[in-house]
């Protein structure tokens, strides 16, 4: 069975991150015999994650709280098992079966055509509830022969339980459980399973996974889903706890749910630089500028411009779209900050007119708040529109506004995710940044970016003379000479101007 299904640029990253990881994992495995046997999950990005899939044969809980993505990240793994010809089996212990066949189809999953072909069965194990309204004591041997049965049925090979919750509910003695919960494990394994066993948490999973805290013992591997609130958005991760006789990366990685694809773990953390660096340059749209660089910045570099605000940073950014469409490229602006409309006006009394460019379909505004959705959705947003309108130069205005809505460990990886993408698409970047001091001096360690740019230009207020001037300074360029002098520079109606060296000391 063939996956036909459109991928979006995040799927195609990451299941190019899985295949580099799984080829080294492979010869890994091979060399020194440290790995078992893995089971690719065909989650993108997971597998470079696990650095293989999920141990082949063994069994996997699966734990998180209510909304983190268990029941989904499991069918997923269910649906690449299908695509690979590898027949599947759900048990259901809590959603009716009719639900379930409702909710995956909208993640581009035909189970009732699985079903009619007879290689995928869900199983309804739910508890009965007697008259008085609790439940009857749950028999796990009635358990196992009813996915025995299945099994049987379908041939299968691979197995979801969701969730272990409602059948764990019915004992009160540790002891017990964990010898029931053994004894049923032992028998999934027994019939060649490789299985996922979900485990909903009250609160953050890596404190305890439920209330006898025993699956992770009894298990072979864990795997922790998080569903937190970050500022005013939720953010979902997953990391690998354990997973015993078998390497996997450490670490938290944010993943998404995306409609007709299913899960997404984001590709920054597993992208490989790989590609050949474009020796060409390109003009940023202000001659003095490409004079200091020593001939524009070079095609598919970051550039990053940091500064104050009213500094003139998204002028340069104006600048280097308008040289770009002037060309005849198709540039692509994410403005955070500002609408269409204000930066058309904008731009207009700098001289430069970027509503020509959008008539002509050589520009894309895209303009957002970025308070609507969490770092991972616009990373993933931001992959979207690049893939659906293949711009040459992209300006991202800018960075500070996405910074405020997450964390700092979410916002440097949404950095990094933004930064490998761009430079495997080979695109030409340039992003801006706000100081928070008028003057500069606190941006670039803050912004967790200064180390993946390929340059950096430095825009700042001076106190001289009785009044504010603006010296810039073009701090880093790699692979080519620059002018390392700091320059005065004006902005007037016809757009920014660099003139001679500043005599005044400047604030990094």
């Amino acid at each position: 069975m063939t996956d036909t299904r459109p991928q979006n640029p995040a799927v195609r990253g990451a299941r190019a991150a899985d295949a580099v990881v799984l080829g080294e994992q492979d010869t890994l495995g091979t060399r020194v015999g440290r790995s078992v046997p893995k089971m690719p999950t065909g989650i993108p990005g997971f597998d470079a994650v696990t650095m293989g899939g999920l141990p082949r044969r063994r069994a996997t809980v699966l734990a998180g709280q209510a909304g983190s993505g268990k029941t989904v990240f499991g069918a997923h793994f269910l649906a690449e098992g299908m695509r690979r010809g590898e027949p599947g089996v759900l048990v259901t212990l809590e959603e009716p079966a009719a639900d379930l066949r409702a909710n995956l189809a909208t993640l581009g999953w035909d189970v009732a055509t699985w079903e009619a072909a007879g290689d995928f069965a869900i199983v309804d194990a739910s508890p009965l509830i007697r008259d008085d309204g609790a439940p009857s004591e749950y028999n796990f041997d009635t358990l196992a022969a009813q996915i025995g049965h299945a099994v049987d049925r379908t041939g299968a090979d691979r197995l979801v339980l969701d969730s272990l919750n409602t059948v764990l509910a019915f004992e009160d003695n540790v002891a017990i459980a964990r010898q029931k919960l053994r004894r049923l494990i032992s028998a999934l394994r027994g019939m060649g399973l490789t299985v996922i066993l979900t485990v909903e948490t009250p609160d953050d999973p890596g404190v305890t996974l439920s209330r006898f805290g025993i699956e992770e013992f009894v298990a072979d591997s864990v795997v922790l889903l998080r569903h937190i609130h970050e500022g005013k958005v939720r953010r979902r991760s997953v990391e690998v706890l354990k997973m015993r006789g078998a390497m996997h990366r450490k670490g938290d990685y944010g993943f998404t749910v995306l409609p007709g694809q299913g899960v997404v773990v984001l590709p920054q953390a597993v992208i490989q630089y790989g590609q050949e660096t474009d020796p060409r340059r390109v003009p940023s749209g202000n001659a003095d500028l490409d004079q200091m660089s020593g001939g524009g910045f070079f095609q598919d570099s970051i550039i990053l411009v940091s500064g104050p605000t009213g500094s003139g940073k998204t002028l340069l950014g104006s600048q280097f779209l308008a040289a770009g469409a002037d060309a005849g490229e198709r540039v692509l602006l994410f403005s955070y900050e500002e609408s269409p409309g204000q930066l058309f006006r904008n731009a207009a009394a700098w001289g430069v007119d970027l509503v020509k460019h959008q008539e002509s379909g050589n520009l894309k505004v895209v303009a957002l708040y970025p308070e609507v959705a969490s770092l991972d959705d616009h990373l993933i947003e931001i992959m979207e529109f690049v893939d659906g309108y293949q711009p040459t130069r992209i300006v991202v205005d800018s960075l500070s506004s996405l910074e405020r809505i997450g964390s700092t460990s979410a916002y440097r990886e949404f950095v990094l995710g933004l930064a490998a993408f761009v430079k495997q698409e080979q695109i030409t970047t340039l992003v801006t940044m706000t100081t928070q001091n008028l003057l500069g001096g606190d941006s670039l360690s803050e912004g967790h970016i200064s180390t993946l740019t390929d340059a950096i230009l430095l825009l700042r207020y001076t106190r001289g003379r009785g009044r504010i001037d603006r010296a810039l300074a073009l701090l880093k360029m790699r692979g080519s000479a620059h002018d390392r002098t700091v320059r005065s520079y004006e902005i007037d109606s016809t757009g920014l101007h660099i003139g001679d060296a500043y005599d005044g000391a400047l604030e990094i």
